[in-house]
């Protein structure tokens, strides 16, 4: 990629990318007693949200959460690790891809793969408002594809975006008010 005048400087994908542990204990079971979805995705979001933070170089808020899916159960005693990158830049939006693995914390084996999710991050000024964001500089041929991914999952977001607001502009102009 070759920078455009007037943009920021790219930045390459290992430059914000991040590992985020934790050992899951009893206090994150849900009724089944395996670990609670909603503490798996708040990991997620913890270590997206440090790679938007340091690709963007400044605060970057969770616009989306995209594909969250859990592979395998988490248990207690598991040691959680959470792998994340930015896979792909827009003006002031980021998309984070995240793995989620576990291995058990007392044992040797090596950790197995329970989850992934791809989250949209906005980079926002003190304001709030959008600002802009380094392009990202994929380094490798994995980097490369999972940014060409990440094209095809925003034409997707876009495309489902404006299905929906058709489809409720229609039912509005037949008079439903839902």
């Amino acid at each position: 990629m070759t920078q455009i005048p007037g943009e920021l400087p790219g930045k390459p994908t290992a430059a914000s990318r991040t590992t985020l542990s934790h050992i899951m204990t009893a206090n994150d079971t849900n009724l089944l007693g395996t670990v609670h979805g909603g503490v798996i995705m708040k990991l997620v979001d913890d270590a997206a949200g440090a790679v938007a933070g340091r690709h963007s170089g400044g605060p970057a808020v969770t616009a989306s959460m995209d594909e969250m899916v859990f592979l395998a159960p988490v248990r207690v005693g598991d040691l959680v690790h959470v792998k994340a990158q930015c896979n792909w830049t827009g003006r002031s939006s980021m998309e984070i891809g995240v793995r989620v693995l576990a291995e058990r914390w007392n044992e040797s084996t090596p950790a197995t793969q329970v989850g992934s999710a791809y989250l949209v991050f906005a980079a926002v000024d003190a304001d709030g408002k959008p600002r802009p964001v380094p392009p990202v500089l994929p380094e490798t041929e994995r980097d490369e594809r999972r940014y060409q991914e990440a094209q095809i999952r925003r034409t997707h977001r876009l495309a489902r975006r404006q299905a929906i607001m058709a489809l409720r502009e229609e039912r509005a102009a037949q008079g439903f008010d839902d």
